[in-house]
């Protein structure tokens, strides 16, 4: 069957998924935070007016039952002090605290004003205490179901059905894959024991160790895929607490990209490749142990431009005793980020420092007689000659991204430029027709609200990292007009489900083979369920 036979046979696929939705109820969030505590009660939202001033009975009434019943300062009291106007509803709610905290109103003891007042605001009362009762009900069934007071927990499942056309760039052989389905579970835990710090596990489990959807050589792996093999594990763990203006990392498995301020970018790709603003040599990562910390300019006005700086190191030998961190024996990433920008718009510069071990087992100098191995950290998103360093490197990214006021016709925009230098290592020179240089691009657009409120269309493109120079001269990278690109739409079914179809593509990926033997097509149904 022929690939657009196989996308249009594909969502028919998406019918058997129906019967796994199943219906949850609902807490609304918003509501246990403001009526979590009596003495903070707020009032409705969409109250506006002040019935309740200055030189008013109940004004003078309400300032003596403060003072009376010894009431919980909060924002009612100050606004009592300050001489400011209160609705009913914050009458009401002040009235629930006081009483709450002093008598109860069914006690006797209660002033002839106080009663006056319970009699007054009496319906306003009933109804915040109403919502108070079934808010705490809905809690305890909560609560009763958690395994943690601490810990909190969200799942994201993917259902991938995949589609592939294209020619082996190995054997010239066409490929024509069969339509298949594979699929990840990820859940994420977050613990607080202070209500600042965070300890973050995530487990993993999922099957594309036998699908395209894992392959890193031509860009293909997916940003929802995994190749555990069905099998359960911890794949990130680490933690982190704010000092001051800092926040501070720590963790056996954790990536660079983890302990920066903020994110480089704002795309979400559908593909690894152009993840970070582009998946190249500088925020290229990979899970191992580290620490790091980064600081942020404090401003009064969150939505205002502010500084911050990152810095964080990886060491791939962190678990084994004999590589430590910073060791010789040990590949290493130093990765440190200077960004400026607000939540609608930011620029950032980023370098990475990257350190191969002096590891005789294994050699990736071919055709050198160079004892040490260097980790190819552009694999996701470089050409064959573009990915691999047979050196220390120093890799720099520029990032930009802009967003718009409001969602519509103009779209969030994502830029990334990287490049990076190939050096010796451990006094062993680059040898002819190593890489000495190399560099990669990319661009992304993102449609928020498309056609529907709530989806979104998307759209990214850019060359993969390629040498830009070789030791020795020669010829320049058979790769070097590497193109690709993605596509995709999500649409929202529910607040948990979506539905992305999209298609991808490239030309002259890996290495430049002749006879198409670079370029494929495909494309993807994916149906993800978050909860």
């Amino acid at each position: 069957m022929k690939l657009f036979q196989r996308l249009l046979v594909a969502p028919a696929a998406l019918g058997l998924l129906a019967p796994l939705a199943a219906n949850a109820a609902e807490v609304n969030m918003n509501d246990l935070s403001q009526f979590s505590g009596k003495t903070a009660l707020r009032a409705p939202s969409n109250v506006q007016f002040s019935d309740v001033v200055p030189g008013d009975w109940a004004y003078t009434a309400l300032q003596n039952l403060s003072e009376s019943y010894g009431c919980v300062d909060n924002a009612y009291t100050q606004s009592l002090k300050n001489g400011q106007a209160l609705t009913r509803y914050e009458a009401a709610a002040l009235i629930n605290a006081c009483l709450d905290s002093g008598l109860s109103a069914d006690a006797q003891g209660l002033t002839p004003e106080a009663t006056r007042l319970t009699n007054e605001f009496g319906s306003e009362m009933a109804i915040l205490k109403g919502r108070v009762d079934g808010l705490e009900y809905k809690l305890n069934e909560l609560s009763a179901g958690q395994f943690s007071s601490t810990t909190k927990l969200k799942g994201h499942v993917s259902f991938n059905t995949l589609a592939l056309s294209g020619v082996d760039d190995n054997t010239d052989a066409e490929i024509d894959d069969a339509l298949h389905m594979t699929y990840r579970a990820k859940y994420d835990l977050y613990t607080s024991f202070t209500g600042q710090d965070q300890l973050y596990t995530r487990i993993v489990t999922g099957n594309g160790s036998n699908s395209w959807s894992e392959d890193t050589s031509h860009g293909l792996h997916l940003s929802d895929s995994s190749s555990n093999g069905n099998a359960v594990k911890v794949d990130k763990i680490w933690y982190q607490f704010p000092v001051g203006d800092f926040t501070v990392w720590a963790g056996p498995l954790v990536e660079n990209y983890y302990m920066l301020a903020s994110s480089p970018s704002i795309y979400k790709p559908m593909l690894k490749q152009f993840a970070l603003g582009g998946n190249a040599a500088t925020y290229g990562s990979s899970t191992s142990g580290g620490f790091g910390v980064a600081w942020t300019q404090p401003v009064e006005d969150r939505s205002q431009p502010r500084f911050a700086v990152s810095t964080n190191y990886v060491s791939k030998g962190s678990a084994d005793s004999t590589k430590g961190f910073a060791t010789q024996e040990a590949i290493g990433k130093w990765l440190s980020k200077v960004e400026y920008g607000s939540p609608r718009w930011q620029v950032s510069l980023a370098v990475a420092k990257h350190f191969c071990n002096t590891n005789d087992s294994t050699n990736r100098r071919s055709g050198t007689s160079g004892t040490y191995e260097c980790y190819e950290w552009a694999s996701y998103y470089g050409t064959d000659a573009g990915h691999k360093t047979t050196g220390n490197s120093t890799a720099y990214a520029l990032r930009a991204y802009w967003k718009p006021e409001e969602t519509g016709m103009v779209p969030e925009i994502q830029l990334g430029y990287d490049w990076v230098n190939v050096d010796e290592a451990h006094g062993v020179a680059l040898a002819t027709g190593d890489t000495e240089a190399a560099a990669a691009w990319m661009t992304g657009f993102t449609w928020k609200d498309a056609l529907i409120d709530g989806n979104r269309l998307a759209l990214a493109f850019g060359q993969p990292q390629r040498a830009t120079e070789i030791v020795g001269g020669g010829t320049a990278d058979a790769a070097e007009d590497a193109f690709t690109w993605e596509l995709y739409y999500d649409y929202k079914v529910t607040d948990g489900i979506t539905v992305t179809p999209a298609i991808f593509g490239a030309t002259d990926r890996l290495n430049g083979a002749s006879n198409d033997a670079d370029d494929f097509f495909g494309g993807i149904l994916q149906t993800t369920f978050k909860f």
